[in-house]
């Protein structure tokens, strides 16, 4: 079972309540057209296959949640999710499994607190992550700013998206391609320890994100077994790429599909060629590369991807 110890803390008698989050992720793909909502019909795609490991030159720590930006050039990432304290990194884009290590992240991304992690970003460059940095203060976890030249400045608390109440805990939030949707994880830790999630949809409102009236219906067939964390979405939104965990065998990565953005997604479906413990999907632009982490044999957690390919 993949879990992280991020140290939240609750105002509950001067005790500090450890907080188990979990594993998240991110991204992109096929054409859609705008007009309707509707995807134009690609050719057939392949199953994923060949799971590899992706190259990070210059960086040689745990390596976790990756995000593939739209455009395709960078990489973000974080360090583990157990470490004192849980950075963002980037990195650029060499080839489909090469990248060039940049560092961290500047600008006021990193708050120096237990955890500043799963970043995602629109095709505007508006950066969204999770940090614990106010959560006692206004039950925020999702912040957002604009990322350019490698830094984010300013970021600020999503207030529409904040936890409605202590002891529900938002987080692994992917932003979509348009900017006008986020898809994100609200974990119930209200016994000190993560008992259920409900993947939600909140969407730009006069310029604020709400929760979509039509969130619970669209994740009918996500929420409820297990514990569903860290959406990823294509382009068109009619993809949805997550992590499922069961307790017996631990986590997985799922795909979901849609007809329409107003419908439900199916029924989801294991990705089988993705083995091991897997987190944090993260879909290419172009839709045929599935980016995840991993638990290598040595213990730490590393990038792979798997790919697929178009049917003529």
């Amino acid at each position: 079972m993949s879990i992280r110890a991020v140290d939240v803390y609750f105002p509950k008698v001067e005790t500090i309540i450890v907080l188990i989050l979990w594993s998240a992720g991110w991204s992109q793909a096929i054409s859609p057209d705008a007009s309707s909502g509707k995807r134009i019909p690609p050719p057939g795609l392949t199953e994923f296959r060949n799971p590899e490991m992706v190259q990070i030159l210059g960086y040689d720590d745990n390596a976790m949640e990756p995000f593939i930006s739209r455009d395709g050039n960078f990489l973000f990432f974080n360090n583990s999710n157990s470490a004192p304290t849980t950075q963002l990194f980037w990195a650029t884009r060499i080839d489909d499994v090469t990248f060039q290590y940049q560092g961290q992240l500047g600008g006021e991304v990193n708050s120096g607190g237990p955890l500043d992690a799963v970043a995602s970003m629109d095709l505007n460059g508006n950066f969204f992550f999770t940090t614990t940095r106010s959560y006692q203060s206004n039950l925020s976890t999702i912040y957002a700013g604009p990322f350019k030249n490698g830094a984010v400045t300013p970021v600020n608390p999503l207030a529409g998206v904040a936890a409605p109440t202590l002891g529900l805990v938002n987080f692994d939030s992917e932003i979509s391609a348009d900017g006008n949707a986020l898809y994100f994880t609200q974990g119930t830790f209200s016994t000190g320890a993560l008992t259920s999630t409900a993947m939600l949809i909140a969407t730009r409102q006069d310029g604020n994100f709400m929760i979509d009236s039509n969130s619970a219906n669209i994740m009918k067939t996500i929420n409820g077994q297990y514990l569903n964390y860290a959406p990823d979405t294509s382009a068109d939104e009619l993809e949805l790429f997550f992590t499922r965990t069961d307790t017996n065998v631990g986590p997985a990565i799922y795909r979901a599909l849609r007809e329409l953005k107003s419908q439900p997604f199916s029924e989801p479906r294991k990705i089988d060629a993705i083995t091991g413990f897997a987190e944090a999907p993260s879909i290419s632009p172009d839709g045929l590369s599935l980016y995840y982490h991993v638990k290598n044999a040595n213990g730490e957690f590393v990038i792979n991807r798997v790919t697929r390919t178009f049917i003529p």
